[in-house]
């Protein structure tokens, strides 16, 4: 026997469909699930408890831990998630990435064929989608076991080489190595499920002795940081600290493990030392993770205040962030959570649009002169960028592939909103210009055309909470309650434009360029009325303005 002899094929083809059979079935519950799954992410991490319960559902969904840490990672850089609900997520992913070690060990290769068979069906003649997702997880699961025996047959050839002895008695003999091997081959294939799978076969095969089998699979533990880390590079500092606290996590969990190695090893052997071998590998599994996991759970703020001493530095502020940096962790692993993340951006742009509301109301109020308008005018730019990032994000999520329906409704209408609201704030800085060109001629408004025009300002503002408010619920009586505020907001306007032209007809509008403005500037806060009206009206009936996909690509 030589490494030539060997059926590398098959062995390299079975570990191809191995990983294949796992992100398709990984693919397929997400697409599944995805809604749901979005909304547990948002609503129940709130404490480290759920936030463990999140973890291992999305863990068990996507069938990678790395994932899982990519997704959490890229939340706690958007700043749409805090390091003490990231932690609790990334302990619940320890544990949930158990289950496929699991899967393996129960040993159904006999029936893949038959899983494929199944799966395929559904994929080629079902006509819901919900039955070829559900196709998707199906052939997924079948392939994760096909692959697994064509590999598993190949590989026990491995046994019968002089050399893989060498090697195998060597990691038997220094456990250091075995656990550098896991480290090495996981951080490689950035699967720490695949990795144990291989060693599960191996043992299986009589190729390497449990004593090389643990250490191994505690090195794995390390290696599955890596798409972590890799992820956090050149994010935000809480980003960073996310990806400490989970390498910080699983070198301490190793480090226990190692030093408990022998006992661990016994322990092991007495109660799962009759099942089979695969079996033996994936109980070790699931309990060491399991018993580490409970142990950190009640010292999440300590793990917390470690990650800021690793990386130290300020946390930037939430109204700067980067989208563009969430886009490969998030959209090309999971697009539900993507749609959840980007609406969580919008309603930061929509506090920076608020702010230019009040900023050109106080303006109007003040009398501001330059600093207050070049501060007006930053504001006005935020929301530019944060309207030219959001936008470019949704197009490139809107490209992926396996969006249900819901997710590409949800990031239609928020297009739509994006575009309605980033126009409120152009036209509050309209209103500046306005209100700066009247002031620079040393002229005001009449007490009763600052009234009408104070008055329809606040009935914009409520309008404009009324409409953020629809955005984030969808709440069709809030939205019947928006029309009606938007028909008080026309008719005050028609009423204050009569006034102004009984005030012109009579002589007692004294200011000529107050007089000459004073239309477009009532004018302008009932198109910002109206905008407010279109951004809610597509969340709650899903019928958007008067913009094509052509001018939203365009980014106008």
């Amino acid at each position: 026997m030589t490494l030539t002899s060997l059926n590398w094929g098959l062995i390299l083809g079975g570990f191809g469909l191995f990983m294949f059979g796992i992100k398709f079935m990984g693919d397929g519950l997400k697409a599944a699930a995805g809604d749901k799954l979005r909304d547990y992410i948002n609503r129940y991490t709130s404490n480290p408890v759920s936030a463990l319960i999140i973890g291992i559902i999305m863990t068990i969904i996507m069938q990678s831990s790395s994932a899982t840490s990519a997704i959490t990672i890229g939340l706690v850089r958007a700043g749409l998630m805090t390091l003490e609900q990231a932690a609790g997520i990334i302990l619940g992913a320890t544990i949930g990435t158990t289950v496929t070690s699991f899967l393996i060990s129960i040993n159904i290769e006999k029936y893949a064929m038959f899983i494929v068979f199944a799966g395929t069906m559904l994929i080629c003649f079902a006509k819901k989608q919900k039955f070829v997702y559900i196709g998707n997880v199906i052939l997924g699961f079948g392939l994760i076991f096909f692959g697994m025996s064509g590999m598993g047959d190949a590989l026990a050839g491995l046994k019968e080489l002089p050399e893989f002895s060498a090697i195998a008695l060597k990691m038997s003999e220094n456990p250091i190595l075995a656990m550098l091997t896991g480290v090495v081959l996981t951080a490689a294939v950035q699967s720490s499920a695949a990795t144990i799978g291989v060693i599960q076969k191996l043992y299986q095969a009589g190729a390497v002795t449990f004593a090389a089998s643990l250490p191994f699979m505690f090195g794995a533990n390390i290696g599955t940081t890596m798409t972590g880390i890799l992820a956090s590079i050149g994010g935000t500092t809480a980003g960073k600290r996310t990806a400490a606290m989970h390498t910080t996590l699983n070198v301490i969990s190793t480090i226990i493990g190692m030093i408990l190695l022998v006992p661990y090893s016994n322990f092991i052997q007495s109660i799962a030392g009759g099942l089979n071998p695969m079996m033996q590998i994936a109980v070790a599994n699931i309990i060491f993770k399991t018993l580490t996991t409970l142990l950190f759970l009640p010292f999440v703020k300590q793990l917390v205040a470690l990650a800021k001493k690793i990386v130290p530095g300020e946390e930037s502020d939430m109204t700067g962030v980067d989208i563009e940096e969430m886009d490969e962790e998030i959209t090309d692993v999971l697009p539900s959570a993507a749609v959840n993340a980007s609406r969580q951006a919008i309603l930061k742009l929509i506090d920076v649009v608020r702010l230019s509301v009040t900023q050109a109301d106080a303006f109007l109020k003040g009398r501001g002169g330059d600093d207050e308008k070049t501060k007006i005018g930053e504001t006005e730019a935020l929301a530019n960028r944060f309207d030219q990032k959001i936008t470019n994000y949704l197009i490139r999520l809107s490209r992926k592939p396996n969006l249900t329906v819901n997710d590409t409704d949800d990031i239609r209408s928020q297009f739509d909103a994006v575009k309605n609201y980033e126009r409120v704030g152009d036209l509050a800085m309209n209103l500046v210009e306005f209100y700066s060109l009247i002031f620079e001629k040393g002229e005001n408004f009449s007490e009763a055309a600052l009234t009408d025009i104070n008055t329809m300002g606040a009935k914009l503002l409520d309008m404009f909470d009324l409409s953020a408010e629809v955005f984030m619920t969808a709440d069709k009586a809030l939205y019947a309650k928006l029309q009606e505020m938007e028909s008080q907001l026309d008719k005050m306007e028609l009423d204050s434009r009569r006034a102004h032209f009984r005030r012109l007809s009579e002589g007692t509008c004294e200011s000529q360029v107050a007089g000459t403005f004073y239309c477009d500037i009532l004018g302008t806060i009932e198109r910002m009325g109206d905008h407010c009206c279109n951004a809610a009206r597509s969340t709650v009936t899903g019928q958007t303005s008067d913009i094509s996909d052509d001018e939203v690509i365009a980014g106008i």
